[in-house]
């Protein structure tokens, strides 16, 4: 029915190379819903693919469109699904496992090998003005809160993800190292996890303060400061529970075991662009250190909706700029070459 109607959809079709072109409107398949994308978050790994064309073992061969951080309204559902409505507005959780592989059955579906993934190539993102995606990670969005918050709770996931790893309590003391928008929002999935005392350092001064307005206990700059000396006063000798590195910075990885306390947790989130760094093992055994890894998420989004819904946190602090899908490349040199002004920028594909 919808097969001929055409929509606005942005194209990478080579490194630094993105255009905003017609294509046709996807149409729903019988457990599949149409979405109409209100908007869409630009993420560190889309740029890195639209600098670089590939995230280790994952290669742009093909045109693709790119984003995956996204929230819109059901416009039209197939014959099977009863779990939303047309009119629902949603947000997108952007990977669609198998469902049948022993990681998915396991509770762990982010680790399965047959995983459809937005903007992970070969799979097309939501960069447009319409997006068709199984209906059980569609996830329905109370009155409350915004469609850029909805967009936001893919990166919050991530965080949220990272706290359900390390099982983190309200009692907990927490550093959190890279203020991007991952960062930014593990110190409020944190708080979600009904933890105090946060901690986080990054070299830009604008995303310490942000991090301050955000709920950060105190902030640092690791080119500046003496971090194990500061936080060990701060926490009256009591030391950290649990480090979350989120820069991907080898030094800062490095340095996570001499942050934490003996018997903490450490939860590697962000991803060195060179993937040998150097550990202290002697250190990691003689404390006891828990290590964990943390590969996007699993079974967060529900639970991150109704808890945020019921907190006072507000995620839209960390939106920087705003653009429409026209002037998407734009959008991308802004992120790429103003990392000192800009931390999340939101696209929204129409603009009427």
């Amino acid at each position: 029915m919808m097969g001929n109607v055409m929509m606005n959809a942005a194209v990478m079709k080579e490194k630094l190379h993105i255009e905003v072109e017609k294509m046709e409107r996807p149409v729903p398949g019988p457990d599949e819903a149409l979405i109409k994308v209100a908007c869409i978050g630009i993420c560190g790994s889309d740029i890195h693919y639209y600098e670089h064309g590939r995230i280790g073992r994952y290669v742009v061969e093909e045109p693709l469109i790119l984003g995956h951080e996204v929230a819109g309204t059901i416009v039209q559902v197939g014959a099977n699904v009863s779990n939303v409505a047309v009119g629902d507005r949603v947000a997108i959780e952007p990977g669609v496992p198998c469902g049948r592989c022993d990681y998915c059955k396991g509770g762990r579906y982010n680790l399965c090998p047959d995983v459809f993934f937005l903007a992970t190539p070969p799979d097309n993102g939501a960069w447009a003005d319409y997006i068709v995606m199984r209906s059980d990670v569609l996830f329905k969005l109370p009155d409350t809160m915004s469609f850029e918050e909805g967009a936001l709770l893919e990166p919050l996931s991530v965080g949220y993800h990272a706290m359900n790893r390390a099982n983190v309590r309200p009692s907990d003391k927490l550093f959190i190292t890279g203020l991007g928008p991952i960062g930014l929002l593990a110190i409020q999935a944190a708080k979600l996890f009904g933890v105090q005392e946060i901690y986080a350092s990054d070299v830009v001064a604008f995303r310490r303060e942000v991090a301050l307005q955000m709920g950060a206990t105190a902030v640092f700059n690791p080119l500046e400061d003496s971090i194990v000396e500061e936080l060990a006063r701060l926490t009256d000798h009591t030391g950290i529970d649990v480090v979350i590195e989120s820069s991907g910075n080898h030094s800062s990885i490095s340095s996570t075991v001499n942050v934490v306390k003996r018997g903490g947790r450490i939860v590697f989130v962000g991803l060195p662009p060179e993937n040998k760094v150097l550990l202290d093992v002697d250190k990691i055994i003689d404390s006891e250190l828990n290590i964990y890894g943390v590969f996007r998420y699993a079974n967060t989004y529900a639970a991150a909706i109704q808890a945020y819904a019921k907190s006072d946190l507000n995620m839209s602090e960390i939106i920087t700029h705003q653009f429409d899908l026209q002037h998407i490349s734009e959008a991308l040199q802004l992120c790429r070459t103003q990392k000192d002004k800009a931390i999340k920028v939101m696209i929204y594909p129409r603009s009427e």
